[in-house]
C-alpha cells in the first residue's frame, strides 16, 4: 500500500509542476515587466472572472486550482474567481467517468451543473465583498510578497529563476502533505467510507463535503466511485466534488501564510457553498 500510495502522490505531484511554473512565471512577468499596464485590464477583468474560473476549472486535474490558488496569493485574482475554480475542479471526476462509459448528457449535466454552481457563487461572493470591504477595507495582497515571505532572495530580472525556486518550494510542500493524505483514504477504505455515508441524507451532504476537503484525488475519486456505485445520492456526489479543490487548498495555506484568518475562512466558504448546493439539489430531487 506504501508504494502504491507514493507512486500515486509522485504522479500527481509532477502532473502539477508545469502549472505552477507557468503560473509563478506569469506572475513574475507582471510584477517585473508589465505592473503598470496590466493593473487596469485585471482590475476590468476581475468582476467577469468568477465565469473564466469556473469555466477553467472544470479542466481534468487540479491544476487549474494550484494556479489559482497562487494567483490569488499574489493578488492577481479575487476571492470570488478563487472560489469559483476551486468549486468546479473536477480532478480525477472527469476521467472515471469516461473510463466506466458513463452516459455523456450525464456527464455534460455534471460539468455544467458545477460550472454554473462555480460561476454564480463566485460572483456572489464578489459582489458581497465590494459592499463590506466599502466599510471595511484591507491591505491588498501584491506578487512580491511571496519572495518577501519566503526568503527566496528571488533575483530582480531572472523571473525564470524566480519562478523556479517558488515552484520547487511549493512542490515539495505538496509532495508530503498529499503522500500523508493518500494513505489515511487507502487506510479507511472505499467501502468503510460508503457505509459511513449512505442512509444518512443531510448528514451524508456533509460528511462528503469533509471528504472533498482532503487535499488529495482520491477524494475525488472515492466519491465519484461511490455515486457510480449508487451509495452517494447525486447531492451528496456534487457537495464532495464542489467542496474537493484538490491541493488548491494546500498551496493557498502554504503561499498565503501571513493571511491564515482569510484562508481559513476560505476554506469553510467552500465547504458551506458546497454542502449548500448538495443538498438543494438533494431536496428538489435532482437526477443527473
Amino acid at each position: 500500500m506504501l508504494l502504491d500510495v507514493l507512486k500515486d502522490t509522485i504522479i500527481d505531484t509532477l502532473k502539477l509542476i508545469p502549472f505552477l511554473y507557468l503560473t509563478y512565471l506569469l506572475m513574475e512577468w507582471i510584477e517585473d515587466k508589465a505592473q503598470e499596464k496590466t493593473v487596469g485590464i485585471l482590475e476590468k477583468a476581475r468582476r467577469l472572472g468568477p465565469v473564466v474560473g469556473a469555466a477553467t476549472g472544470v479542466i481534468p486535474q487540479c491544476g487549474f486550482s494550484a494556479a489559482a490558488a497562487s494567483m490569488y496569493s499574489g493578488g492577481v485574482i479575487t476571492v470570488g474567481t478563487l472560489l469559483a475554480v476551486f468549486l468546479a475542479t473536477s480532478d480525477e471526476m472527469l476521467p472515471i467517468f469516461i473510463s466506466e462509459r458513463v452516459n455523456i448528457g450525464t456527464i455534460l449535466s455534471i460539468i455544467g451543473t458545477k460550472i454554473l454552481l462555480g460561476a454564480v457563487s463566485g460572483l456572489l461572493i464578489d459582489a458581497a465583498l465590494r459592499v463590506y470591504r466599502r466599510k471595511h477595507p484591507r491591505t491588498d495582497r501584491y506578487i512580491h510578497d511571496l519572495c518577501e515571505q519566503d526568503h527566496c532572495h528571488c533575483e530582480k530580472g531572472n523571473i525564470f529563476l524566480s519562478a523556479f525556486l517558488h515552484t520547487i518550494e511549493i512542490t515539495g510542500f505538496i509532495l508530503i502533505i498529499t503522500f500523508v493524505a493518500g494513505l489515511a483514504i487507502e487506510g479507511i477504505g472505499e467501502d468503510k467510507i460508503g457505509s459511513f455515508l449512505s442512509g444518512q441524507p443531510l448528514i451524508g451532504v456533509a460528511l462528503s463535503g469533509m471528504i472533498g476537503l482532503i487535499p488529495n484525488c482520491g477524494a475525488s475519486v472515492t466519491i465519484t466511485e461511490l455515486y457510480l456505485k449508487g451509495i452517494l445520492s447525486p447531492g451528496q456526489m456534487m457537495a464532495g466534488l464542489l467542496v474537493g479543490a484538490g491541493v488548491g487548498l494546500l498551496i493557498l495555506f502554504r503561499s498565503d501564510r501571513r493571511h491564515l484568518k482569510d484562508n481559513i475562512e476560505i476554506t469553510i466558504a467552500l465547504y458551506l457553498i458546497g454542502i449548500f448546493w448538495g443538498a438543494i439539489i438533494d431536496q428538489l430531487g435532482i437526477i443527473f
